[in-house]
């Protein structure tokens, strides 16, 4: 049945345009990545991703709330991590931070281009490598570039909320339920390690892959999803001990 229903998607997948495949990942995402994997044109998705988010990001440091609040994000990390900040040091990244609306777009093909690649990689090596799949790499990238998609609404939706917040710590993460945790403590971590928006987008991705594969999105997102809290967990346990 899921083999029957996948060709019959795909048959029906002519030439959707680029805006419908856009807006298709975040309304009817099982048609839209059955016409992706039939049709794996990933250009237009990636670039889309990359100026939306890079603008965004361009737009919010390029403010004065915007760079006071990327500065005081850098040194809480770095007191996090037990470095002292001397004058020289505070001064140093304040005149980093003119330069940051420009350096937004960059960070932000950076990361969509090499976690893109990485992450198509990993899903490319497990499903076709490893668990005999027949999908083709550029089919899998462009699975991962539509749903970035989601990340890119992220941006727009917690941006103009950090600006109003004047802080870099995510609007969306579960750490916004419990405001009385240290910042510091593991719990804290832990929770601000899970992000509404990024669950979205691995859920997107898993019925992305699930489509593609021919395999039920439910577990595709479950493996996924065991994968983001064994990372979480690592990397909450890894602050906290520092």
């Amino acid at each position: 049945m899921p083999d029957t229903i996948a060709s019959a998607s795909a048959a029906t997948a002519a030439s959707r345009s680029l805006a419908a495949r856009l807006v298709g990942v975040l309304t009817s995402p099982r048609d839209t990545y059955a016409q992706v994997a039939a049709r794996p044109q990933w250009f237009g998705a990636f670039l889309t991703v990359v100026l939306v988010a890079g603008l965004a990001g361009a737009g919010f440091t390029a403010t004065e709330v915007g760079q006071r609040a990327i500065l005081d994000q850098q040194v809480n990390q770095m007191e996090a991590w037990g470095r002292h900040l001397t004058d020289a040091d505070m001064q140093q990244m304040e005149g980093m931070l003119p330069n940051y609306k420009y350096l937004a777009p960059i960070f932000q093909l950076a990361f969509f281009g090499v976690g893109g690649l990485l992450t198509a990689g990993a899903a490319f090596v497990v499903f076709s490598a490893l668990m005999g799949g027949d999908a083709t790499f550029k089919q899998v990238f462009a699975v991962v570039a539509h749903s970035g998609v989601v990340l890119a609404v992220a941006a727009l939706f917690s941006l103009p909320l950090d600006y109003a917040r004047e802080t870099m710590s995510s609007p969306t993460s579960l750490t916004v339920f419990l405001p009385m945790l240290e910042e510091t403590s593991f719990a804290a971590k832990l929770l601000g390690s899970f992000d509404l928006f990024r669950i979205w987008w691995a859920i997107s991705l898993a019925v992305g892959l699930g489509v593609l594969y021919r395999r039920r999105p439910a577990r595709v997102a479950a493996a996924l999803v065991i994968i983001y809290i064994a990372l979480a967990v690592l990397y909450a346990a890894a602050v906290s001990v520092s």
